[in-house]
């Protein structure tokens, strides 16, 4: 592609609204322009970056068995009501009636539509395993959209979902779904990891999610530092603490002692008051399950983790109660809550249950109680693990340190059981005769969301560095003297032999400043650059410079053809 013919229009400035590194130089390079909140036009640029992923994703889905197809993006709120998720998936679901008054959606993802397409078409044991997949257009109807391509209301999304007879078979299709995603990040040329997850709103009892690695990334993993374990923080599991090792007059229980605490409600207050540490403390924390409170109890320097909690409960929703929400639930003030005699439903994390003889809140204002001990003091509905991890923790499969890092999720996949296939009546025939619910697996992948996150971990102050495999164009050549016939024939050579090397290149024929074309070619982030100048009328050398490193070589033109080949082909072929 020629410059001068390309819709490419690049920006000096940085954009006032863009708040990260991949929305400032996606809107700087000429690849996205903003439509409204969270919707945005790609120009020919940025498309081409999508459609690289888009390839890479389709070649691994299809070597791995599944099968493309396009679904609708309007969906019937029938099908979502089949599954309870129509009042259940929240505001972000957007719900419309058409003409006829009848109700429909724009999908956010598509359980409901391949399950019914599938319980029409599948009949038998025969016809399984199946894998079918789309690369579509997805709406959400974010309350907050930001970051660009990050977190829109619009995006591109891979969807693919498995149908198998048995458990044991559908194990096997999200294996080769792990395995074919490991590739495809591999292949974009993206450091991530495979982190166990959370499924939230998708459902299922098992999934993980991949993680590009990168400062600005929304959410954070915790990854062992000697072995393979690594999970979303919402999903790490905390080792249970150990058992005791002290004497056992140090293990007594001590009577219960009533104290004054004049004014101090907060953690550090209360401590420093009775000169004890933050962890000899536990915190009566109220929150609202689906509207209805519940007291959830860690020690003073922990903090509740909300989808455990949420899961622990089988609730949809949780979100802290505010001040007046206690006092309303309760009785008594914030700051001076505590489980012994509450009326509320009480719930503890692991670490409270071995604790001894900890300080709680005496459910009076100005009052804490000394020697607290679960069991003889207060009983708790249920104890589990609620607390969010930290790197002081320990790994739950092997025992080493922990380490935190941020991510960017761009893909998804969940065993989702029989789930929906039960509440839809997906059915089929086994081989003895019977009836049973297919078994699912459905398997995301953030097709826009990659490009941004790849440049989230691939740029500098000068611009995007794309990663060879997803770049729009692998070189670009640069015609420093349109008025010069020999440079500008040079040029035109390299170009297109370049082409003719099975390349995609973009020629800079435009009538601008070296100097100019050299900082939209950084911006840009273009994986080579190719210079003809003044060097090749002097000595026939044209310039080939790397992006990524800022590796400069001087080569004929026959030879910068090979070498760009060269290094092109071995991106490209890595497995």
């Amino acid at each position: 592609m020629r410059y001068s013919q390309i819709l490419l229009p690049t920006l000096k400035e940085i954009p006032a609204d863009a708040e990260v590194v991949s929305h400032r130089l996606l809107l700087r390079a000429g690849c996205i322009r903003k439509l409204t909140a969270g919707v945005y036009t790609y120009l020919p640029y940025g498309l081409a970056a999508l459609r690289r992923v888009d390839q890479i994703v389709r070649e691994e889905m299809n070597r791995a068995g599944a099968q493309e197809l396009l679904m609708p993006m309007v969906q019937p709120a029938d099908l979502w009501r089949e599954t309870g998720r129509y009042e259940k998936y929240g505001p972000e679901l957007l719900r419309f009636r058409d003409r006829h008054d009848r109700e429909s959606c724009l999908g956010p993802t598509h359980e409901e539509v391949i399950t019914d397409l599938v319980r029409r078409e599948v009949r038998s044991y025969r016809d399984l395993p199946l894998n079918l997949y789309q690369i579509q257009t997805k709406f959400r109807d974010e309350i907050r959209p930001r970051f660009g391509l990050m977190r829109g209301r619009e995006f591109v999304m891979k969807d693919a979902y498995s149908f198998d007879a048995d458990d044991e078979q559908a194990s096997r299709s999200y294996q080769l779904m792990y395995d074919t995603y490991q590739r495809i990040f591999h292949r974009c040329g993206l450091e991530f990891r495979a982190v166990e997850a959370d499924s939230g709103t998708i459902g299922g009892s098992f999934s993980h999610e991949f993680m590009v690695l990168a400062k600005t990334g929304e959410d954070t993993i915790v990854f062992c530092t000697a072995c393979e374990y690594a999970a979303n923080v919402e999903k790490a599991t905390v080792r249970p603490p150990k058992a005791r090792v002290r004497p056992l007059e140090e293990e007594a229980e001590l009577d219960l002692e009533k104290v004054e605490t004049p004014g101090r409600r907060k953690v550090e207050a209360v401590c420093e008051f009775l000169e004890i540490k933050p962890r000899q403390l536990v915190k009566t924390m109220v929150y609202l399950a689906d509207g209805l409170p519940v007291a959830v109890l860690v020690r003073g320097d922990r903090e509740v983790q909300e989808v455990k909690l949420k899961n622990l409960l089988g609730v949809v929703d949780v979100e802290l109660a505010a001040d007046q929400q206690v006092y309303d639930a309760t009785g008594v003030p914030t700051g001076y809550l505590g489980p012994v005699g509450i009326t509320i439903r009480v719930v503890a994390d692991q670490e409270v249950a071995a604790m001894r003889n900890f300080v709680v809140g005496a459910n009076e204002k100005n009052y804490h109680l000394r020697n607290v001990n679960l069991g003889r003091d207060f009983a708790v509905e249920a104890v589990a693990d609620l607390r969010q991890i930290t790197t002081e923790d320990f790994c739950p499969v092997c025992g080493g340190a922990l380490g935190l890092a941020e991510g960017i999720e761009v893909g998804h996949i969940f065993k989702l059981g029989t789930v929906y296939s039960e509440a839809m009546q997906a059915l089929f025939q086994d081989s003895d005769g019977l009836e049973k619910p297919l078994v699912m697996g459905c398997y995301g992948i953030g097709v826009s969301r990659i490009v941004a996150a790849a440049i989230e971990q691939n740029h500098d102050e000068n611009g995007i560095i794309f990663p060879i495999p997803l770049a729009p164009y692998q070189a670009v050549v640069l015609n420093l003297s349109l008025k010069d016939a020999e440079i500008t024939g040079a040029a035109e050579a390299l170009y297109e032999e370049l082409r003719a090397a099975g390349l995609d290149i973009l020629l800079d024929d435009r009538d601008e400043r070296p100097g100019f074309k050299f900082k939209d070619a950084d911006l840009l982030g273009i994986p080579f650059r190719i210079t003809v100048g003044k060097r090749f009328l002097k000595d026939g050398i044209v310039e080939l410079r790397h992006r990524r490193d800022g590796l400069t070589e001087e080569l004929d033109p026959a030879q910068v053809i090979v070498r760009v080949r060269e290094l092109v082909s071995a991106a490209l072929n890595q497995e």
